[in-house]
């Protein structure tokens, strides 16, 4: 009769196979954890949100409502006003961030690719946008969106005539479109040094061609530059909007009428009829109103995720 041998396990294979084994478990585990940590607010906006009121001085209910009901989300979209707010979010901010990705593209590109005696104080006073925080140059920037001057020439006729003549920005969109048609909106100076990373990777040997068969500057950036770096764009393109969307400083301080949503959001305590923010069934109310204001957000996300991360990708091997 004949015996069959068993192959025998080594120390070293059984150390092998438990590490093949466990590696996908604890990557499992840690992808888990993580993503809880990521989700969980937005599982708990969504989960107080379609709360009933009775449900909020239930103690059983902690995830899962008893009594679902859109009362809260109702509520909330009259306390934001939410059409009115979503309005002015896009002819404000949602257009001066597309401004700004333009604006910073082309300002990029002059610091990237040419040379002048300009460039190392413009490239220090770009990282010096980028270090200085905007509350600490918010008074100046006010009273310049107060008294619009260039140079102080209106001031200057303005005493002649004896009128003033300076335009006040305050209240108006122009208060942001301004900054970002010059390259120095919010978070600009970090998209600039986004895209002039990006653009010293670019091959030089397209642009030189392009010279050689009579493309200036703006028509090389326009034909060679622009379609090759979709990735950069798309990446900056969703950062300006994520961060406008989401600006309360600025919004406040030029600002006193028509607020975006993120101010909206900021003060819906306040609006009549939400009630008291220390009262449980008002944060049925409150997450209610962060539920609507990020939804925009979520939206587009979830249509650009894949192209989104591999710009990320992309872009970061590059710089």
């Amino acid at each position: 009769m004949l015996k069959i041998k068993k192959p025998k396990i080594t120390a070293r294979k059984a150390g092998e196979l438990g590490f093949k084994i466990i590696t996908p478990i604890a990557r499992w585990i840690f992808i888990l954890a993580i993503s809880y940590i990521l989700l969980y607010p937005l599982f708990y906006m969504v989960s107080v949100s379609v709360k009933a009121p009775m449900d909020f001085v239930d103690t059983t209910v902690i995830w899962v409502p008893k009594n679902f009901a859109f009362t809260n989300i109702i509520k909330a979209f009259n306390a934001l006003d939410y059409v009115k707010g979503f309005m002015s979010t896009i002819s404000v901010e949602i257009v001066s961030a597309l401004i700004e990705v333009a604006s910073c593209a082309i300002t990029a590109y002059g610091l990237a690719r040419f040379e002048f005696k300009e460039k190392k104080i413009l490239t220090f006073i770009l990282i010096l946008t980028i270090l200085v925080p905007i509350p600490m140059i918010i008074t100046p920037l006010a009273v310049r969106m107060r008294y619009l001057d260039v140079f102080g020439i209106l001031g200057f006729i303005g005493e002649i005539i004896g009128t003033d003549i300076r335009p006040n920005l305050l209240n108006t969109p122009w208060a942001f479109y301004i900054p970002s048609i010059f390259a120095v909106g919010l978070k600009a100076g970090l998209f600039t040094y986004m895209y002039i990373q990006f653009f010293k990777g670019l091959p030089k040997e397209l642009e030189e061609a392009a010279s050689i068969d009579g493309a200036g500057p703006v028509k090389t950036f326009l034909t060679i530059v622009v379609p090759s770096s979709g990735t950069i764009f798309l990446t900056v393109t969703i950062f300006s909007i994520i961060w406008h969307w989401n600006d309360t400083f600025l919004s406040t301080m030029f600002l006193s009428k028509d607020y975006p949503l993120s101010v909206r959001l900021s003060r819906i305590t306040s609006v009549k009829g939400v009630g008291d923010k220390y009262d449980p069934k008002t944060v049925g109310v409150i997450m209610a109103a962060c539920l609507l204001v990020i939804l925009p957000m979520l939206i587009l996300y979830c249509i650009l995720q894949k192209q989104f991360i591999k710009s990320i990708d992309r872009v970061g091997i590059v710089g």
